[in-house]
């Protein structure tokens, strides 16, 4: 049987089995309280995303060392503010984080996908 998420007039979330599609609109909480149906929490958390991977030190994008701090300063010039390693490598958030800091320095990857 299927969770169903309900939040109480204070935000609190209670979850209540049910059959598939029998779920009220409100249930009373064992304390008295009602609580509403909340589709919004149920699809939040069936909803994980994915981080496998991120954040990312790409090294074959990095530059020397002594270039670390050019390397920063240039793509925070190109509004792509990126943290950089010591040893000149960058720090990408994310897919698009990264996406957006090869293009700002010209770096064009056949195999991104994108």
């Amino acid at each position: 049987m299927p969770i169903y998420c309900f939040k109480t007039d204070d935000g609190e979330v209670v979850e209540r089995e049910f059959l598939t599609g029998r779920a009220p609109r409100q249930i009373t909480c064992d304390d008295g309280r009602t609580a509403t149906r909340s589709v919004a929490e149920e699809l939040r958390q069936m909803y994980v995303p994915s981080r496998k991977g991120w954040p990312l030190t790409c090294v074959a994008s990095g530059v020397h060392a002594a270039q670390a701090g050019e390397l920063r300063d240039h793509l925070a010039r190109k509004g792509v503010p990126t943290e950089v390693t010591p040893d000149g490598d960058p720090v990408y958030r994310n897919a698009g984080h990264r996406r957006r800091a090869l293009r700002a320095r010209g770096i064009i990857d056949k195999a991104s996908f994108c």
